[in-house]
């Protein structure tokens, strides 16, 4: 009995090669292109007091937007803007603001499924990126870090779309 390296099951296609079968895509249907923070905005009102011992935590609210538009020919910029504000009552102890972009192009997908892949899979691709910056603005603000829950942006395009009228 002799010895022989094992080969890995499925290693290579009956055709020899490693590569991606024939007459399959390659490239993935949306790609980035760029991805940029368009605007932040941080505001701290009530600095120091709301930073002193004993301060009871505030509520925390998030707004979510998500905008579409193109720039140019065959690319798409996707705008996520994500708005949190923390009161205390009626006083704001901090508003973050983040409007954080990306420029992406979509391939082999009919245009009139444009819209849900972009308002959908953009902001999904952008979000931890937007989390990020939100959560250090407010660490850096002197706050406990804010991690927001991951959000479910197929679920927010469906509650924008037009319902079916009742019959």
């Amino acid at each position: 009995m002799t010895n022989s390296p094992a080969q890995p099951t499925g290693a290579t296609k009956p055709n020899g090669s490693n590569g991606p079968e024939e007459g399959r895509p390659t490239a993935l249907p949306i790609s980035v292109l760029a991805q940029y923070l368009k605007d932040l905005s941080f505001e701290n009102p009530r600095a120091p007091e709301t930073l002193m011992a004993g301060q009871p935590a505030p509520e925390v609210a998030v707004h979510i937007d998500v905008k579409t538009s193109a720039p140019g020919e065959g690319v798409h910029e996707v705008a996520l803007t994500l708005r949190v504000e923390a009161k205390a009552g009626a006083d704001t102890v901090f508003l973050v603001e983040v409007t954080y972009a990306g420029l992406f192009q979509l391939s082999g997908i009919p245009p009139e499924h444009h819209g849900p892949v972009l308002l959908i899979e953009g902001p999904r691709l952008l979000f931890p990126f937007v989390r990020n910056i939100i959560a250090d603005a407010i660490r850096n603000g002197g706050y406990p870090q804010l991690l927001i829950n991951p959000i479910d942006f197929a679920e927010l395009y469906r509650r924008q779309q037009p319902q079916p009228s009742q019959q």
